[in-house]
């Protein structure tokens, strides 16, 4: 009979020696070099793992929603980490960005959704929070939904010092369902929101 698998007993940070981390480069990111021994499964230690880290600060999403339209608010920019798709590198996407140092995820949330769409924001809501990419990143992004007043939202918005060119898109929910489903929205912070706001968004709107 096969083992019952413990998953409320993981391992902790205690099982992990960090022998060195080295900076490969610092750039707009940064690349670590991290030499660590780990505690094994069936027991014992392994031997020196030698893995390459992208380390950057933690980000903040939020899905807009306007419960009263039925609608969400989109933006979309070019993305150096798709410059080979072959469709566009510029992407649908939600409002995010990097946490400054002493700011919540909530204050992000809300200085993000400003600057990115020139949109203030009502409540916000919690959804996620979680790695995108915990084998090669050390990145964690909390997510929210935030609902809006979408009227008189749009045109191109962003910072002139970060190289910003970020156009907005306000869309009927079934219309960015769509796409979606055409593969157009095609990040995971875009994937996550969406799926939990097909779910909730009868809910939400029922709250008007």
């Amino acid at each position: 009979m096969p083992e019952t698998s413990n998953i409320d007993a993981p391992f902790t940070a205690q099982d992990v020696e960090l022998v060195s981390r080295d900076c490969l480069h610092q750039g707009f990111f940064r690349l670590d070099k991290l030499t660590f021994r780990h505690r094994k499964f069936e027991g014992g230690w392994s031997e020196a793992v030698v893995r390459e880290v992208h380390s950057r600060h933690d980000a903040v999403g939020v899905m807009l929603y306007d419960p009263e339209r039925d609608s969400v608010v989109l933006v979309e920019q070019i993305r150096a980490g798709a410059m080979e798709d072959a469709h566009t590198p510029w992407k649908l996407e939600c409002v995010a960005g990097l946490v400054d140092k002493d700011e919540s995820a909530e204050e992000v949330a809300r200085r993000e959704a400003l600057e990115e769409a020139g949109c203030e924001v009502g409540d916000l809501i919690l959804l996620h929070s979680y790695y995108p990419s915990p084998g090669a990143c050390d990145e964690r992004v909390t997510l929210f939904c935030g609902l809006v007043d979408t009227s008189g939202l749009g045109g191109v918005h962003g910072l002139d010092e970060e190289h910003e060119d970020i156009r907005v898109h306000v869309l009927p929910f079934h219309r960015a369902w769509e796409l979606l489903n055409q593969g157009r929205l095609d990040n995971a912070m875009c994937l996550i929101g969406f799926y939990w706001l097909a779910a909730e968004r009868a809910s939400l709107r029922a709250r008007r």
